[in-house]
């Protein structure tokens, strides 16, 4: 008997549960037997009664066998795991060619913890990659927890009963619904992981020795410096006390329970103190230790076993190589971290990667005096991530503005979709270092993209990130944001007591764009009443939406009435309001909410980036077009009749390209090759003529002269003439590429194109044709899905325009139909990872629509790169070991 193929590499995954605890979900193989065996007889009679309709207290060799062996396809069977212990199985079983039955077992101890959910929704993705399209499902009308796994899941479900029991079918296709519920739950999981970890009770630091200037002494002494709210033990090898605190020679024999352990040992001991950990029941660890992907190919073998088997004990893990974490919660204080300052209480959420780099955030953050609620410094960043503290902190809700400073982003598409769901909520400042770091070896994995800076830049601010330069520029614009409302618009007024300092801002204001709507200059010995007076004109003022306040402080004099009249104005005004003191920068204790800046160009800079936000935050979001007329399955079995049996990326014929835009309602219009003048009279014939003669090869597309194109073409002689002066000026047909097509409307000409990144996934862009655009990188950038509203700006936001509006006698074009093929190609790309790629090319934009003219595409077997889009996963690093 032939073996069963093997299930593909994706279908494992390491995923949060309800609690935020991890655990492992396979499929099945022959070698469970024994570990499913004792899995079943970990489970109450109740719930088998409940799988199986009838008592069934144990299992034959023969039902051990059948539950085992499956071929994944057509009997599909996965199981979670959680400390190497089967907890879960779920199946599916062929009824026919689109439909399959679907069950779950879940061991009463891990039931009401999201299990059954996770293998519905990993079963789903299973059964959809093996072509079916249907589940059904069989339970007992009293089986009130399976009927809502099936319910809550967001499917379509038909019911009935038949003797007594109720069937359920649903579609398992993805819709928006069942994906919100996925996202929605996957967001809860990771924000309780990460809450536990930020929340201790108890403490353990592993490697805290009696032996001063170690890691392990300068942990226990910030802890305790910090005044850490809850129980700390220190464990080292002989168990010695340190400075008074409980010292114990391994983590169980901690008589009280330990939330998290901050690990200082040797990079090869730290798989001890993970077993330790594990078999104590701690929930998550902050590894210190350095010694491992940061110092070469043994250290990264040594991280992924890390991580493994942290996670294969159902632990998180923050680090490897990390400065570590902070609280300042009043109710935790928590400072697991080598940084002997914990900050003062703020409203922003700090997270890093490098630990050099955490240590000097955290000063310039006390010095200041900007505070924060947590602080995470991930180090290698093996498995927290950035993802998972931006889940954490949109549900905190002390943290009103998110700092990050990435090196990398591990999941890109994910970062993208929860920073826009984030965005709306609190902003999120981030400054997106390493763009030129390519070859050089850190800790973390650093996968590359190959779209340009401005795409990323673009994909930023499509989800609403506030994008800056440096560290500093950051602090500046959370000093502004965390302490002073949003600007409603550009309108701006400054406000001080020097000539030149004033013409400075309103010079930086012009080139962030901003409006200066007033410049108020005071007399260098201005008081605090003129001050007064002119910032109570331009808070009553309606155009104007931010001020600045400048201030040169005299010899001999505090400005300290100044500092009490700006702080006034700010408790009672809608309107942020900024300052610079010349020449030192008046303390923040001293001016409250007020961020003071060292130079005014410094102030403008942070309210521009206000604005920005405030702008994005008010642009409306749209919706996304429902596209009654499209025809997704159709497209596909296009795409994968065009690969099957590949490996290699195909390019697709332009037959299959019209077959595969005209399911999503896009016209690409036939041409017909011609390699002879009487192919081409032929061809003219049959498309009733007032054609086009023109050359496609590379080389010749899109040339600004338009000289590889003849048009208004309508008889046999003009098609001679035609073809003889083309022939002169491009070469033969047969390397020209030539190619009858109908004669389109005047416009301009754009183009569409979309592409598979393997890191932010699919990705859409616009753009005007010719050089000029093509030479300047002027093109605009989206994720899918897009809103109307994304489309409608992408179209409007390039440089080119207003060319779309008439500009020196153009065309003016239908924006409408523009944005509505920009949607259709999103949805397409978004719809079939299998297009590698899709350019439409020469598209003529006009009054009367927009006419595709010519297309490119390729398409390759589907990989597991949007495996994550459908069900929840952890980020896994390749070569994981448990």
């Amino acid at each position: 008997m032939t073996a069963p193929a093997p299930p593909p590499e994706h279908w494992e995954a390491d995923v949060v549960l309800r609690d935020g605890s991890v655990a492992q979900l396979r499929p099945i193989t022959p070698d469970d037997a024994t570990a499913f065996v004792d899995f079943y007889a970990r489970v109450s009679g109740q719930s088998k009664y409940y799988r199986f309709f009838a008592p069934y207290p144990v299992l034959s060799k023969r039902d051990v066998q059948r539950f085992t062996t499956v071929d994944h396809h057509d009997r599909v069977a996965l199981v979670v795991t959680l400390r190497s212990e089967m907890i879960a199985v779920g199946r599916y079983d062929a009824l026919g060619a689109d439909a399959a039955e679907v069950a779950f077992l879940v061991q009463d101890d891990y039931q009401g913890r999201g299990v059954g959910q996770l293998l519905l929704e990993h079963l789903a993705q299973a059964g959809r990659e093996c072509g079916f399209a249907r589940f059904v499902a069989e339970v007992l009308p009293d089986n009130d927890a399976m009927i809502a796994v099936f319910r809550d899941q967001g499917y379509r479900l038909v019911s009935g009963y038949t003797d007594g029991v109720l069937r359920l079918e649903f579609s398992i296709d993805p819709t928006d619904t069942a994906i919100g519920v996925m996202q929605a739950r996957e967001h809860r999981a990771e924000a309780a992981s990460v809450q536990r970890i930020l929340h201790p009770r108890g403490v353990a630091v592993v490697g805290a020795g009696r032996q001063h200037d170690t890691i392990g002494q300068a942990l226990i002494r910030n802890l305790v410096r910090g005044d850490f709210c809850g129980r700390l033990y220190a464990v080292n090898a002989h168990g010695e006390p340190i400075s008074g605190l409980p010292a114990y020679s391994t983590v169980q024999q901690i008589p009280d329970e330990v939330d998290l352990a901050v690990v200082a040992v040797p990079a090869e001991a730290v798989p001890d103190v993970v077993l330790d950990c594990a078999a104590k029941g701690v929930h998550g660890l902050v590894v210190v230790s350095s010694g491992f992907a940061e110092i070469g190919d043994e250290g990264r073998r040594r991280q992924r076993h890390l991580v493994g088997q942290a996670r294969s004990h159902g632990l998180r893990l923050i680090g490897p190589n990390c400065l570590g974490i902070l609280n300042t919660d009043p109710s935790i204080r928590l400072n697991a971290s080598l940084s002997p300052v914990l900050p003062s209480r703020g409203r922003a959420g700090f997270f890093c990667q490098s630990g050099a780099l955490g240590l000097a955030i955290l000063d310039s953050v006390h010095r200041r005096g900007l505070g924060l609620t947590t602080f995470v410094s991930a180090g290698n960043r093996a498995d927290v991530s950035g993802n998972d503290l931006l889940q954490y902190w949109e549900e905190d809700a002390a943290t009103e503005v998110v700092l990050l400073y990435l090196e990398s982003i591990g999941n890109p598409r994910k970062f993208s979709r929860i920073a826009r769901r984030v965005g709306r909520r609190k902003p999120i400042v981030a400054v997106k270092s390493g763009r030129t770091t390519q070859g050089v070896p850190v800790g973390h994995a650093v996968r590359r993209s190959p779209l340009p800076p401005a795409a990323v830049d673009a994909i930023f601010e499509q989800a609403g990130v506030v994008q800056v330069d440096t560290l500093e520029e950051m602090l500046d614009v959370a000093q502004l944001l965390a302490g002073q409302p949003l600007p409603r618009g550009q309108g701006l007024a400054v406000i001080g007591n020097s000539d030149a300092l004033g013409l400075l801002a309103v010079d930086a204001a012009t080139a962030a764009g901003l409006q200066v709507g007033r410049l108020i200059t005071l007399r260098a010995e201005a008081v605090a009443d003129d001050y007064h007076r002119a910032l109570a004109d331009a808070v009553a003022d309606p155009a104007i939406d931010a001020m600045v306040a400048i201030y040169v402080r005299p010899i001999a004099t505090s400005g300290a009435g100044i500092s009490r009249e700006l702080v006034a104005v700010a408790e009672e005004s809608d309107k942020p309001l900024v300052a610079t003191f010349v020449p030192d920068a008046t303390g923040a204790e001293d001016l409250g909410s007020v961020p003071s800046y060292s130079a005014p160009e410094v102030a403008v800079r942070a309210l521009a980036h206000a604005v920005a936000y405030s702008t994005w935050l008010a642009r409306p979001t749209g919706q996304v077009a429902e596209l009654a007329d499209i025809r997704p399955r159709d497209a596909r079995e296009v795409v994968r009749d065009a690969v099957a049996g590949g490996t290699e990326t195909t390019r697709l014929s332009y037959g299959q390209l019209r077959e595969v835009l005209d399911a999503y309602g896009i016209d690409l219009w036939q041409r017909i090759e011609v390699a002879t003048l009487e192919e081409a009279v032929a061809g003219a014939d049959q498309l009733g003529w007032n054609v086009v003669l023109k050359a496609t090869a590379e080389h010749l597309r899109n040339r600004p002269d338009l000289a590889h194109v003849r048009r208004s073409i309508d008889s046999a002689d003009k098609m001679a003439a035609a073809w003889g002066t083309l022939s002169d000026l491009v070469g033969a047909a047969a390397t020209a590429g030539f190619v009858v097509q109908r004669t389109a409307a005047p416009g301009v000409t754009v183009s569409v194109e979309s592409l598979e990144d393997p890191l932010f996934g699919p990705i859409v862009s616009f753009g005007v044709c010719g050089a000029p655009s093509d030479l300047l990188a002027d093109r605009s950038y989206r994720i899918p899905p897009l809103t109307d509203a994304d489309a409608d700006a992408m179209v409007r936001e390039i440089k080119s325009a207003p060319l779309l509006f008439g500009y020196r006698g153009s065309p003016l074009v239908d924006l409408a139909a523009v944005a509505d093929l920009v949607q259709r190609v999103a949805r397409l790309k978004n719809d079939l990872p299998e297009v590698s790629r899709l350019d439409l090319d020469l598209v003529l934009a006009g009054a009367g629509g927009a006419t595709v003219l010519h297309a490119t595409g390729a398409a390759a077997v589907a990989s597991d790169a949007r495996s994550d889009w459908y069900v929840r996963r952890m980020n896994r690093p390749p070569g994981v070991q448990d």
